[in-house]
């Protein structure tokens, strides 16, 4: 927190932080790979895009934010991580009166990657709580997450489940904690941003792998039948990777062993691995 490395049962926060006061935060999650970050830039960029619409300055370089990565890994027993880096607006009175923040909390916390399979099948259901609209022109990652939480709330657990968002309008959105794609006919579909979905980072690194292989993509507005009809079904995340659905609802897909899911995911792997073979040059 704040440059400084301190166990978690340790650290401190002002309730006076805009933060907590009035959602003025934003994070990225992310995990590592032999100390490695898969595209790192990306969630940094997001972060920054997020920390400049508000008037939030951020006190480190990427550079050192990996230090401090790579750090908490070496702490941990040498272990690859869970990350979360968070950025608050830090403390002022009670009041809006603030029309930059200028002195920021920033916690990066790391916590044990939870235990997972690769390419783990999960099932899925469309959650009765519609995605609400985001409160910029594109969805940031913010404090802001209480629509989330609500649709948390409708699941008995997110390991082995996902809950799919629609919108107001009844368009397919997103999931609780992932972007969602699907095959159709050779084709790749995915959710576009003017639905409010939050830009992913892996969501835009797999639409580049399925048009690297010469796959169709459309981003779209599309009804909940439309998912429900395709060939294979899959979300996405940083943490998580290439998630295959196996049932939503009622309706069966192929998993993890749809054609195009295990060509994508193997492209995925590859760039993880040649991630990491570069960083050890």
């Amino acid at each position: 927190m704040n440059n400084e490395f301190i166990p978690a049962e340790e650290l401190r926060i002002s309730p006076f932080d805009h933060g907590f006061l009035y959602g003025a935060g934003f994070f990225e999650t992310f995990r590592t790979y032999d100390g490695t970050i898969l595209l790192f830039k990306e969630h940094m960029d997001r972060l920054n895009e997020a920390l400049a619409e508000y008037r939030i300055e951020m006190p480190y370089t990427e550079d050192e934010i990996l230090f401090a990565v790579r750090k908490l890994d070496e702490l941990s027993g040498g272990e690859d991580g869970y990350f979360r880096l968070n950025v608050s607006a830090g403390v002022h009175d009670i009041g809006l009166a603030p029309s930059s923040y200028h002195k920021p909390n920033v916690i990066l916390f790391r916590k044990v990657l939870p235990p997972s399979i690769r390419g783990e099948e999960k099932d899925a259901v469309w959650l009765e709580t519609s995605r609400n609209k985001p409160e910029s022109v594109i969805r940031h990652k913010s404090h802001n997450y209480l629509n989330n939480v609500r649709g948390r709330l409708e699941l008995t657990s997110l390991k082995k489940l996902e809950g799919f968002f629609v919108t107001d309008t009844g368009d397919v959105a997103e999931g609780i904690t992932s972007n969602i794609f699907w095959v159709k006919d050779k084709v790749l579909f995915t959710p576009h941003i003017d639905t409010g979905i939050l830009p992913g980072t892996t969501r835009a690194f797999v639409m580049s792998l399925a048009q690297s292989m010469g796959m169709g993509l459309k981003e779209g507005f599309f009804k909940k039948v439309e998912a429900e009809n395709a060939d294979e079904l899959f979300v996405t995340n940083a943490v998580q990777e290439l998630v295959p659905i196996k049932h939503l609802e009622d309706k069966k897909f192929p998993g993890a062993s749809g054609v195009y899911y295990k060509k994508l995911h193997n492209l995925y792997v590859e760039a993880i691995i040649a991630m990491k073979e570069g960083n050890s040059k």
